[in-house]
């Protein structure tokens, strides 16, 4: 029997992949403090194996773009198609982020909008969710989509990092609400 791995994993892959690798760079900066720093402190030019941060980011971005257009592909309604064609989009922010580290004159604008860009895909693919299966879940996400860039605005973080963390946990929602229906 032949063991063949699904598409729709590409996404959860994602999400924790980008954990273990903002963690692993967390562990090899001690200078870094949750609360006092960005994420992308870890790729800036004083940390340690800034290339990991970098290319962390990038490979990440890849692995969005590549679960999205899975869910492209898969889309059972336009909005849907619609939100995971920006989610396409913030996976090419990621990659700049990577290929335009801390302190490059284009990081601020690229990591921002990766996360409006995210944020769009949320809200217009938890629609389409929504209006498709009419469940709580989806409700959940489309509510979230909606509240979620409310409060990354108008609370008072601490640091980026903090909101930075924030941000992906949100996305990391949007991770397992449409892995769970890309498998049903």
């Amino acid at each position: 029997m032949r063991f063949r791995l699904s598409p729709a994993l590409i996404g959860p892959i994602a999400a924790i992949y980008a954990w273990i690798i903002i963690y692993t760079c967390i562990l090899m900066n001690p200078w870094f403090v949750f609360t006092e720093h960005a994420f992308s402190d870890l790729g800036g030019s004083s940390a340690n194996n800034p290339w990991l941060y970098n290319y962390g980011m990038m490979s990440i971005g890849l692995l969005i773009i590549i679960y999205s257009i899975y869910l492209v592909y898969i889309s059972k309604n336009k909005l849907m198609t619609v939100g995971s064609s920006f989610a396409i989009i913030a996976g090419i922010f990621l990659i700049m982020v990577g290929v335009y580290p801390s302190g490059a004159r284009p990081h601020v604008f690229v990591s921002t909008w990766f996360f409006l860009q995210f944020d769009l895909a949320i809200i217009i693919w938890g629609l389409g969710a929504y209006r498709l299966y009419r469940d709580f879940v989806s409700l959940s996400l489309l509510l979230i989509g909606f509240v979620a860039p409310i409060i990354g605005f108008l609370a008072p973080w601490p640091s980026a990092a903090t909101v930075e963390a924030f941000g992906v946990l949100v996305i990391d929602f949007w991770v397992a609400v449409s892995f769970l229906k890309a498998v049903e």
